[in-house]
């Protein structure tokens, strides 16, 4: 297997001892959706989440990490930030505001800390995987291990089909 470039997330775990995975798979810019990633890793669905970054009226912004098969609820989100409101940023402003673009957003290793929100099916599985911080490279971890290193709080943050 061809040498991984490590990205400041891998960095970042490594240096609190958190053991993980470097998952590398091939990007279609034309479909950056955790669907795609996840039948290009081989992994669940349920398993692949995606680091969303929402704007609350009154508190900021926050981070909500959501399996890749679901849509977040908007509602609950702001709730959990303590919002009346809260809606996705505009695409434009994901890089200034966290280093990181569409397709490769990773809830560790951002710009400035942020409130982080994981939606609370994460802790059903032993692994989890995340963006490693760029597109083409997943981090397979233990959520637990994910939920304690960036602070997160566990709460239910998708839409109900």
């Amino acid at each position: 297997m061809a040498h991984l470039t490590k990205t400041n997330a891998a960095r970042l775990l490594d240096k609190a001892g958190i053991s993980y995975r470097l998952i590398p798979y091939t990007v279609d810019e034309s479909d950056l959706s955790a669907t795609h990633v996840a039948q290009e890793l081989g992994e669940d669905i349920r398993q692949v989440f995606k680091t969303l970054v929402l704007q609350g009226n009154g508190c900021g912004h926050f981070i909500c990490v959501v399996p890749g098969n679901c849509e977040i609820d908007l509602k609950k989100a702001a709730r959990a930030a303590g919002a009346k409101k809260a809606d996705l940023i505009p695409m434009k402003e994901l890089l200034p505001l966290t280093g990181y673009i569409r397709g490769g957003c990773s809830p560790i290793g951002l710009k400035k800390p942020f409130p982080i929100f994981i939606h609370s099916t994460a802790v059903d599985f032993n692994e989890i995987f995340i963006s490693a911080g760029i597109r083409g490279l997943q981090i397979g971890l233990n959520p637990t291990d994910l939920i304690s290193f960036v602070s997160a709080t566990t709460i239910d943050l998708i839409q109900n089909n």
